[in-house]
């Protein structure tokens, strides 16, 4: 965050922030622009827009204009978006989702600062930051040829690439008090957890696979702040909330990244496992890493078995349970 932050700051040049659907390249995109327009770096604002969006003429007429008559239904001529954020910045979302001949056209209004409106022959001219957002591989996408090399090489002097949240353990819960103050303000009114449920969220949102990202992180807080009215989100607002999430990330298909963990540990060797084996080793994993011995993983790992014993030895347990994978516990913390 402070090298993007420092190169915001210092270089006009085009920005690439790649990553997957909702790590929050929007966001950051606003906070690029917030901090230049501190600074008075920009006098213009800053225009948004997903490319996913746009198609056929309508895309070349949204980003770069059109004069009146250009095609069937131009009664007025548009300016575009360009022009929009002329003196300002230009976060284009989902870049890859553009076509050839936009980005053509793209490609000349960042290095020459000027294009033509469709129906045109006056070049207009439009002096603005770009902000590139993509969840592709773009190189992937130029050797397949839906992607111009030379616009990648203009775009991709500073990139980068937003990890996933269940890559963040650290964000987890400075992002929830970050969005509990974000609906206390939507909602107009307080909104708190009590102590066991705001522990036993974090202890999902640790473990969770958060599929959609900072997307579904949020909307799960607005949804538990909702319902709690006036009282403190409880411990079954939380566990109803949880079997939600787990219920839409199934349906979605989510259960495919549920063995994240296993491949980062295993490696190709993860491939050799059966699922019924991956899962259950996937669960084991992610309690060892978030635990700082053995015996604190086993305390949670056999948290009921253990009780029904004349004599417990969790780290033996889970000794033997991870050489049947070939991994030891120093495996796991590195």
């Amino acid at each position: 965050m402070e090298r993007i932050e420092h190169v915001a700051l210092v270089s006009p040049a085009p920005i690439l922030l790649t990553g997957k659907t909702g790590v929050g390249k929007s966001r950051l995109a606003r906070r690029i622009f917030e901090l230049k327009k501190r600074r008075n770096q920009v006098e213009g604002e800053l225009v948004e827009v997903n490319c996913a969006t746009l198609r056929g003429d309508g895309a070349m007429s949204t980003l770069f204009g059109h004069a009146k008559g250009a095609f069937t239904g131009a009664q007025t001529s548009r300016k575009g978006l360009l022009v929009a954020a002329n003196q300002g910045l230009l976060f284009l979302d989902e870049i890859g989702e553009l076509g050839l001949d936009e980005q053509a056209m793209l490609l000349r209004a960042i290095e020459q600062r000027v294009f033509l409106p469709m129906g045109s022959d006056t070049e207009v001219s439009s002096d603005f930051q770009l902000i590139a957002g993509t969840n592709r591989d773009l190189r992937i996408e130029v050797e397949k040829g839906a992607f111009r090399e030379d616009l990648l090489a203009r775009i991709n002097l500073w990139t980068f690439p937003l990890p996933e949240l269940r890559e963040r353990p650290e964000d987890i819960e400075p992002n929830l008090d970050f969005e509990i103050r974000h609906a206390e303000v939507r909602l107009g009114r307080r909104v708190s957890f009590n102590k066991q449920a705001r522990l036993r969220f974090l202890d999902f949102a640790h473990r969770a696979r958060w599929s959609g990202n900072f997307r579904d992180f949020r909307a799960a807080v607005v949804r538990m702040a909702t319902l709690a009215g006036g009282e403190r989100i409880s411990e079954v607002i939380v566990d109803d909330e949880i079997q939600r999430l787990n219920y839409a990330w199934r349906r979605a298909g989510g259960d495919a990244d549920t063995c994240a963990v296993v491949d980062d540990v295993l490696g190709d060797r993860s491939q050799e496992i059966d699922l019924f084996d991956r899962t259950q080793l996937e669960c084991v994993l992610r309690v060892c890493r978030q635990s700082s011995n053995m015996s604190d993983a086993g305390r949670k790992l056999f948290a009921v078995s253990r009780s029904k014993r004349a004599s417990t030895n969790d780290s033996d347990r889970i000794r033997k349970y991870l050489s049947r994978f070939g991994l030891a516990w120093r495996d796991l913390q590195s």
